[in-house]
């Protein structure tokens, strides 16, 4: 019987909060925070649980963390707020000793950029404390990062090249919206591609490496090449790969919106004076898209995200595929969301649930891949994620 404390109330907050709560045997009290208040009471509405309450924090600021923290008293703080908001509430989690989760790594706001850096330098203070923070476990990164663990530790000896792909073949029907938050999104797409190749990281300017990718019950579609936080982290921690690549599918359409809104300086996270006020284009284009979180209506197709490995194992060559699909519709008929917000709100209900539980144990700062992986893939179809794998059986990357 455990207390946890959401922070975040998008779409992702929505999956969390409900998937927390169909499992209240564990989570026996929940409180879903943001800073508006409005959208934590709209989500909680919808949901049938005899502890769930809302409250209203700026979780940028320390001290109001804090004082959430030690009024509701969790065992775990699940950060599915802003990425600028990650080292806030962990300084909250720290001051207060509770154990922090998150989906995705600091990004500072005046600059397009990502790096584990940051959160890393809390190793030794989480340590001290004797609490333990869960980085990156959304789908990408989380779920690719225990992907990659279970396979090093069932299928390899040594694994030398991976590539993660994700592929989204929804069609929401706007012509034009990002997935998850767009300022993140789009800040995330536009930086320089980068992928690493024998110990040293190769920067390619955005969209300029692209292939065709064959996805399970989709089939080729054109996947570009980006740079994605959870390369970082498996590569430090799993030090025999000697080439990691992340990929992700975009359609024609998209990139072509994408390429006049960036011509036309709406894609640019500098401030502008505009009738005598300070804005950010980016800002401005977010609050004009559509909501994320109102895609999953009439949202049809399917995400297929997963892992190509290529290593040994035994002295023999080997190669292997570990991937999940999920379907739209079928999110937003258990949840109310698009399968975007699903695969990321699962995985990380599913990693606060094995740090309460005891099943994932530690002090200090950890990435998924440092954590055993099979209690986590026991679990992860039973709770809407079912995965598959292809064993000497995927020929996709050969060079």
């Amino acid at each position: 019987m455990t207390k946890v404390l959401i922070i975040g109330a998008g779409g992702v907050g929505n999956v969390v909060t409900q998937k927390c709560a169909q499992i209240r045997e564990v989570f026996s009290e929940i409180c879903l925070a943001s800073r508006t208040k409005d959208k934590c009471d709209a989500i909680a509405s919808s949901i049938a649980h005899p502890s769930l309450t809302t409250a209203q924090v700026d979780a940028d600021q320390v001290k109001e963390m804090v004082a959430l923290i030690n009024d509701f008293q969790p065992n775990i703080v699940i950060n599915v707020a802003l990425p600028y908001q990650d080292l806030p509430i962990m300084d909250a989690c720290l001051e207060t000793g509770v154990n922090y989760l998150d989906t995705a790594n600091y990004e500072p706001p005046d600059q397009a950029k990502f790096e584990y850096k940051w959160q890393w330098d809390y190793h030794e203070r989480y340590k001290q404390a004797g609490i333990m923070a869960v980085l990156g476990c959304g789908f990408d990164p989380g779920v690719t990062g225990v992907f990659t663990a279970h396979a090093l530790k069932h299928h390899f000896d040594e694994i030398h090249y991976l590539d993660i792909v994700d592929c989204n073949a929804g069609d929401h029907g706007h012509p034009f919206a990002t997935n998850f938050n767009p300022e993140i999104n789009i800040r995330e797409i536009t930086q320089k591609g980068k992928y690493y190749k024998n110990s040293n990281w190769v920067e390619v300017d955005p969209f300029s490496v692209h292939r065709s990718i064959n996805y399970p019950e989709i089939g080729e579609r054109e996947s570009y090449l980006l740079y994605h936080e959870e390369l970082e982290s498996l590569v430090k921690h799993i030090p025999t790969i000697k080439r990691a690549r992340f990929w992700m599918t975009f359609s024609e359409s998209y990139l072509t919106h994408l390429r006049v809104l960036q011509n036309v300086g709406l894609t640019s996270i500098e401030p502008i004076e505009y009738e005598g006020h300070q804005i950010v284009p980016l800002q401005f284009l977010k609050a004009v898209l559509p909501i994320p979180s109102s895609l999953g209506e009439n949202y049809e197709g399917k995400t297929s995200i997963g892992c190509h490995i290529r290593g040994v194992k035994d002295g023999k060559p080997k190669t292997y595929y570990i991937y999940n699909n999920c379907n739209h519709a079928e999110a937003y008929q258990e949840v109310g969301g698009q399968a975007v917000a699903y695969t990321t709100g699962v995985p990380a209900m599913l990693g606060a649930l094995l740090v309460v539980t005891g099943k994932w144990k530690g002090e200090g700062v950890f990435n998924v891949e440092q954590l055993d992986p099979d209690p986590f893939l026991e679990k992860l179809g039973t709770y809407g994620l079912p995965w598959h794998e292809l064993i000497n059986n995927s020929q996709e990357f050969t060079d």
